[in-house]
Order: C-alpha cells, then structure tokens, then sequence
C-alpha cells in the first residue's frame, strides 16, 4: 500500500497541476494586480478574486505561503493543547482553503469542514483543488459576505487567515465577536507588517474580552509589552518557492520567507509557553542570544552559554518562533 502523501506535497502536486495551460504571462499578469490591490484599501463588497485566471494565480502564487504561516501557528496551538485535536473547523475567508490544508496537516484526519468566501471562483477552485487531500473530501464551500452579517454555527476551531485587512473596523470587530462566541479555538493570521500586527492585537484584545485565553505565540493573556509605533510582534515561515514566484519576483533564491503574525486564543484547558523566541536567534562564540517575550509580562534577552549544558545545544537550534525553553527542560532555568 502507498503511504499517504503528505499535505504539504500534495498541495504542490495540486498547484502546479492548476497552472498547466494557463500562459505564464496572463498568471504573472494577475498577480501583479492581486498584490496591488492587497497593499490597497478593498471595500468588503468587491472580492479581489473576480474569475478563474484571478483565482489560479491567487492559489499558485499565495497559498503555499498562507499554508505555512497557518501551519506554523496551527503548530504553537497543538503544542499548547498536545491532547486536544479539533473534530469541525469553519475558515472565515478561506478562499481557496490554504488554511483547512494546515489543519489537515496538523492534526490528521477526517473532520467536518467549512470554508466561507464572498468569491465564488475562489470557492470553486478550492473545492477542485481539495479532491487531492482525502481529509477535504468532505468539505462544504459555501459563499458568504464576511462582514458583521456573518453567523457561524458552534465548531471547534475557526481560523482566519489574512481576511482582516480585507475588511471594515466594524466588520473586523463582528468577524472576531462571532468567532469567539461559535468556537473552542480561533486562530488569526495577518501579513507580518506593522499594520498586520495591530489588527492581530486589535483582534487578540476582543477574544480576551468574549472570555478566550491566548495560548500563542504570547505566554500570556495581559497587555502586549511591545510599545506601540516602535516595533512588532511578527514570525517568518519558509515557503519553496515554485516558477510563477521566481517569474513575478525576478528571484533566484529556491525559496522565501513568509512574514506573518498572529494570534491563537481558546477556551481550552490549554497553557502558552513559558516564554517564546521573538527575533531571530544569535549565535556566537560559546553563546547564544534569545530575545524572549516572557510570562512576566516583558521582553528580555536571555544569553545562553556552554556553561548551561544541554540547553545551549537547544539554544543553537532553537529558531525564531519557537517556545522557549524546551519541553524537557523546563524544570532546569533558561539562563
């Protein structure tokens, strides 16, 4: 028997499939026109995906990066909640359904899926895309305005991933209400970007008051110690990068580095992590340097030597995102 084709893989096999006979100038074409229009203002009642050609460019060019942004916060939630897997997930804005790719991902199997979209071209495609992954065979694509009409049904986890800036102040304040009060878990991804990063925490704000508690990537539920306008809180993903990318871009590079933020909040007998990797690590001589958002409510640096032992072989492969100090070491200090 076969093994199973992992999401991530069959998710490519899907895309490159979609782009045979589609010219490459008409692809590069509409992206070059999706990107300008997602840098704009885009009023909730106009879907930046129009047709099929709009929709396959979306989906080649943008959904290997939203899968692993989604993916790495799907991530830091399961390793907040190890014994917990979500039996329904509705994705608010899914689009083409990168995100219920993430999900599958992260917690094999079989489980009730809905993807809501404005756009029905999106809808269609994702459906088309989704026969490759027998976890979304099932899945319902149903089309909806996203804005503060919007009721979801009771579901385990509701993800929503780079919707926000798509919409309104008061459609992002309904979105996230009626997240909150349909589910066990939301998880929110935004572009990694000043302006991404305070929709995040305008949205982190809302779940705290409608009773959630975040479990990532902060170790805490209080006030961002980040001082707004002088910096922000954001991840990176690796992304292969496939021959449309290279087109649009004019790169070389195999790969690149999907910026992200977000926020992952339940009501779950869940707990963050004691604290968690906010920059890139530094590696030098015998030592390595964390910038760390902690419990206390504050950002430190942690140096961490060859003196600490084992944990400075963790430090030299902990990466930027990553929950510090590891599983098996949290009965021994960080530093």
């Amino acid at each position: 028997m076969n093994a199973p084709v992992p999401p991530a893989q069959a998710l490519r096999r899907s895309l490159a499939d979609l782009l045979d006979g589609l010219p490459p100038t008409q692809a590069a074409g509409a992206v070059d026109r999706l990107i300008a229009n997602y840098r704009g203002d885009t009023p909730t009642h106009a879907p930046i995906l129009r047709d099929r050609a709009d929709v396959a460019a979306y989906a080649a060019y943008r959904m290997p990066a939203t899968f692993e942004a989604v993916h790495s916060a799907l991530e830091a939630f399961a390793q907040a909640a190890p014994g917990w897997t979500p039996g329904s997930h509705v994705d608010v804005g899914g689009g083409t359904g990168a995100a219920t790719w993430a999900v599958t991902a992260t917690w094999p199997g079989e489980r009730s899926v809905t993807v809501l979209d404005w756009a029905e071209p999106a809808l269609a495609l994702g459906r088309e895309i989704a026969a490759a992954n027998p976890a979304l065979r099932g899945a319902r694509w149903r089309r909806a305005r996203i804005g503060a009409d919007l009721t979801l049904d009771a579901t385990d986890l509701v993800t929503v991933s780079y919707v926000l800036n798509e919409l309104s102040g008061p459609d992002r304040a309904a979105l996230v209400d009626a997240a909150a009060a349909a589910a066990q878990a939301v998880v929110i991804v935004e572009a990694g970007t000043p302006a991404g990063y305070a929709r995040v925490i305008e949205a982190r704000d809302r779940l705290i008051r409608a009773g959630l508690h975040v479990v990532a990537p902060c170790p805490h539920s209080a006030a961002c110690p980040i001082e707004p306008g002088r910096d922000w809180c954001h991840f990176s993903a690796r992304v292969a990068r496939s021959s449309l990318h290279r087109q649009v871009k004019g790169g070389t590079l195999p790969y690149e580095d999907e910026k992200f933020s977000y926020v992952a909040a339940t009501r779950l007998p869940a707990g963050p992590a004691p604290s968690r990797v906010v920059r890139r690590p530094q590696i030098r001589k015998g030592q390595v340097l964390l910038d760390l958002c902690e419990a206390g409510e504050r950002l430190a640096r942690t140096t961490v030597t060859k003196r600490h032992g084992h944990l400075y072989k963790a430090a030299r492969d902990a990466e930027w995102g990553d929950p510090w100090p590891p599983e098996d070491s949290r009965e021994e200090p960080s530093a």
